[in-house]
């Protein structure tokens, strides 16, 4: 599996777990809603360069995608902190 799809599972099951906390979110404490906030900043920013990287007319370097990677992989750690906090 190249970079590329890897990249692109990651965003599709950060997609996933973003539904999933949207859900729960109305009944978290105002802190919750606040990191969720910060969170929708970081993925929106995801979004955009997930949209460069699926533009076959955009170049994107093997570093941009994995440095996007990072990216998601960040969101991934956050959403998981998110989620145990909304189920406790």
């Amino acid at each position: 599996m190249g970079m590329k799809e890897e990249f692109d599972n990651l965003v599709e099951k950060l997609k996933t777990e973003r539904d999933k906390i949207a859900l729960k979110a109305h009944l978290g404490s105002m802190e919750v809603r606040d990191e969720i906030e910060g969170a929708e900043k970081v993925w929106d920013q995801l979004k955009g360069k997930a949209a460069e990287i699926a533009d076959d007319a955009v170049e994107t370097s093997e570093e941009y995608i994995a440095k996007a990677k990072i990216v998601g992989d960040e969101l991934k750690e956050t959403y998981k902190r998110i989620s145990q906090r909304l189920s406790e």
